[in-house]
């Protein structure tokens, strides 16, 4: 199966950039696919508030079972139960909201760069132009 044709473009060393997390991971087989598929959708599910919502209704329901086992007991159920499966979902979100930042961040710079590169152009005049003239002047100048 082909890769498909990234949506972005290409990257300076060649790589492609696709618009969608699926697209980036070439398969050989069909069962690659499948279980691509299968970890982004779970990532997706798990990744949101209202999982960590429903781990930590499901967390209190062994939080009886926890009081009577005395200290040890509740420090085992915030160890083993509530922080390991509410901050996972809680952690993921957190994760996609920075992704998402940086994105947007990323984007600009680019936007920017291309911007300044637009504008610095060699043959146009003002700018690096100048700078280039200047250089040029003093080469001449210049005591070694």
């Amino acid at each position: 199966m082909p890769d498909k044709k990234p949506r972005w473009g290409f990257t300076r060393h060649g790589h492609p950039v696709h618009e969608h997390t699926l697209d980036h991971l070439p398969s050989e087989h069909w069962w690659d696919k499948v279980n691509k598929t299968l970890a982004i959708f779970c990532t997706k599910i798990v990744g949101t508030m209202w999982c960590a919502y429903v781990f930590a209704i499901f967390d209190c329901l062994a939080l009886p079972t926890a009081i009577k086992g005395g200290t040890y007991g509740i420090v085992q159920w915030v160890a083993s139960f509530f922080l390991q499966l509410v901050l996972l979902s809680v952690i993921m979100v957190g994760q996609n909201l920075q992704s998402i930042a940086a994105d947007a961040r990323a984007a600009k710079t680019f936007e920017d760069t291309e911007l300044l590169c637009d504008r610095l152009d060699t043959h146009t005049e003002g700018g690096i132009t100048e700078v280039l003239n200047a250089i040029k002047a003093l080469d001449g100048k210049i005591v070694k």
